[in-house]
């Protein structure tokens, strides 16, 4: 198969891309490297340094008549899309939909569509928070997320072009950036290698911090493999299901950067406290019952497995 991913230089996407190079598909990279990195580009892709927004996209798609388009290009960082909502909504809106006339116009067949399970649903009264639960955005990122889903609907009822979305909860893992909607695991390891205080952020009625579903990006890749083939037109949570309070997240990335790292200092065990930013949501974990029926896809690491992986990625690439 001929795969487009978009964002193919960030943090999860390279890590998908990987993987559909390994399954022996071909590959595609788009990337216009504002936020992912030359080294994550894999040599057997064929890459095009390019942002989506750009009129230069048709000329592509049509120059390679792709099959499909994992889409994870995006401005993913909450804080950053209330700070300046024009920006977020003209990347990963228009932007998208730059995408999707080239797709309509080349013969794509199919879309996979980075969603957020982590936002979108806002402050759900359903918990853990199934697809069932209605959209209720309270950031202007999760707001394009939403919108942009359906645009997806109007694409495949208007034009036939198939889609599956996957709903992340909070992705972590090798190759993460501390900037990024769930950039706390890189945040804390960066900071702890340089000898420095980590703070978690609360609301004032939870000190323990808010809570998040943490999913390691290995298991995001299967759900992304999984989605070739399987998810017709259906959107799907991407997660865990556990939930994890801010400190207690703190408390496990420490260990396994202590079982790493023994001369790490224990005095930065001890944190600060910080009140919530804007956009944060009190809580976040999403029931992936749907997934699994649909797609076949089950979790396989524990956060503990996936922070000792992850560990020794940034160890070894300080």
């Amino acid at each position: 198969m001929k795969i487009l991913v978009t964002g193919g230089a960030g943090f999860i996407g390279s890590n998908v891309v990987d993987a559909y190079l390994e399954a022996g598909h071909d590959v595609y990279i788009m990337d216009n490297l504002f936020s992912g990195k030359w080294e994550n580009i894999n040599p057997k892709a064929k890459f095009y340094l390019m942002d989506i927004r750009s009129a230069e996209v048709a000329k592509v798609f049509e120059k390679e008549k792709f099959d499909l388009i994992n889409h994870h290009a995006a401005q993913m960082s909450v804080p950053a899309s209330v700070e300046n909502p024009l920006f977020d909504a003209d990347v990963n809106v228009k932007g998208f939909i730059n995408l999707l006339e080239a797709a309509k116009a080349t013969g794509v067949k199919k879309v996979i569509f980075i969603s957020s399970g982590g936002a979108i649903y806002g402050e759900a009264e359903e918990f853990p928070t199934s697809e069932k639960s209605p959209a209720l955005p309270l950031s202007p990122y999760a707001i394009t997320k939403s919108v942009s889903e359906q645009y997806l609907a109007f694409y495949r009822h208007q034009f036939g072009l198939d889609y599956t979305i996957l709903r992340y909860a909070n992705v972590y893992g090798p190759r993460q950036i501390p900037h990024g909607e769930a950039g706390v695991v890189a945040v804390f390891m960066d900071r702890l290698l340089a000898g420095q205080a980590c703070s978690v952020y609360h609301y004032p009625n939870e000190p323990r911090g808010m809570t998040r579903d943490y999913c390691f990006v290995g298991d995001i890749v299967q759900a992304n493999m999984l989605a070739l083939g399987k998810g017709s037109g259906g959107a799907f949570n991407i997660g865990t299901g556990i939930e994890t309070h801010t400190a207690d997240l703190f408390v496990e990335v420490f260990a396994a950067m202590k079982k790493a790292k023994s001369d790490l200092n224990e005095e930065l065990l001890k944190f600060n406290r910080g009140a919530a930013r804007l956009g944060d949501l009190t809580k976040s974990c999403l029931l992936c019952d749907k997934a699994k029926q649909e797609l076949g896809f089950a979790p396989r690491f524990s956060l503990s497995q996936g922070l000792e992986k992850t560990v020794t990625w940034r160890l070894g690439n300080k």
